[in-house]
């Protein structure tokens, strides 16, 4: 089964061919949120270059599925990391991408290449304990009764995650529901090394983290974020919460506008000239030199639904095999193989 994945869009792709690879030069990773940046990738499989309407191209690598995922758990986590965090990856990465195939959400191609859907940053990442949790969950799926389950999953919840909800359409989704995760509450130095690639190694607050924004500032913020004109931000009112703690919906007050967003991306979007880790925040507002000032503490990293990579690592790290790391993530799931 081969998989067609958007690698990048830009004015014109530059890349190297090689005998059996090829090199994309400056493709753009962690798009919009705080690692974005650009790095020379290098792939295998077949490249095709789309020139698009706008004048644009597009890079479409396709490749087959299990190449892909050794990729991907590669990329997502540490190829150092615990085994069956690996086999657990490659389990839901595979769920993740075979229901994404069945339903591509880009034109084109079945998916991107980039946390929109899943990274997938070629070769370089890949070692061989990689290539044996793919080869070692071959064909695995997480089912939720005769249904692929749509696997989510993000870095760190804080200490509980979130529901389906919360995130995206208002349906529960049984096999996503909130449980209290307290593997991501102290995770050991040593497994954030073995776990975590360099440039996510520079987030060093991730659980639990804060931000301070004058009055001026996160209304300058959200103006530009949102490109409409609240005047100076007087006000941010959480509306609702999730499971979790994460807001879903946020009465921002202005002095010229006053409007009610959400769900929980949109709100870390518009709060933050890149991403807030999470919406999973209080709001500590003080007056001072005539100003408001805002203080958001807040609790996780990532939309908080399915897996946590950080407590499941923890739990690899403690001797729990992948199947006990997706029954306790994914409710009421089982283990089948895709034909």
């Amino acid at each position: 089964m081969n998989i067609r994945v958007g690698i990048l869009t830009a004015p014109k792709i530059e890349f190297e061919q090689r005998e059996k690879t090829f090199i994309l030069k400056n493709v753009r990773i962690g798009i919009g949120f705080h690692w974005d940046r650009k790095e020379d990738q290098e792939f295998a499989g077949s490249l095709e270059i789309r020139d698009n309407a706008d004048g644009t191209q597009t890079a479409i690598n396709t490749i087959d599925l299990e190449e892909y995922l050794c990729s991907v758990i590669s990329s997502e986590m540490n190829a150092n990391s615990p085994m069956e965090l690996l086999k657990a990856h490659a389990v839901i990465s595979r769920s993740w991408a075979i229901r994404a195939m069945q339903k591509p959400n880009h034109e084109g191609y079945d998916v991107c290449a980039d946390d929109h859907c899943q990274r997938y940053e070629g070769l370089r990442r890949i070692n061989e304990r990689a290539v044996e949790a793919v080869r070692e969950t071959a064909g695995q799926v997480l089912m939720y009764n005769d249904e692929i389950c749509d696997c989510r999953y993000y870095k760190c919840c804080g200490g509980k995650t979130e529901i389906w909800r919360t995130c995206w359409e208002d349906i529960d989704v049984p096999y996503i529901q909130s449980v209290t995760c307290d593997y991501c509450k102290h995770p050991s130095p040593k497994v954030l090394r073995l776990v975590l690639n360099d440039y996510d190694q520079e987030t060093k607050d991730f659980r639990d983290w804060s931000v301070t924004y004058t009055a001026e500032e996160l209304s300058a913020i959200v103006r530009e974020k949102s490109g409409i004109d609240f005047g100076e931000i007087i006000d941010l009112i959480p509306l609702h919460r999730g499971a979790s703690g994460r807001i879903d919906s946020l009465k921002i007050v202005g002095t010229k506008h006053t409007e009610i967003i959400g769900k929980e991306l949109k709100i870390r979007l518009w709060l933050s000239k890149s991403c807030l880790y999470s919406s999973w925040f209080e709001v500590k507002k003080s007056f001072h030199l005539s100003s408001f000032t805002f203080q958001l503490n807040g609790h996780g990293w990532g939309h908080g639904a399915g897996l946590c990579q950080i407590g499941a690592a923890v739990m690899a790290s403690e001797g729990k095999k992948y199947e006990e790391i997706l029954s306790y993530y994914y409710h009421n799931t089982q283990l089948k193989i895709e034909d």
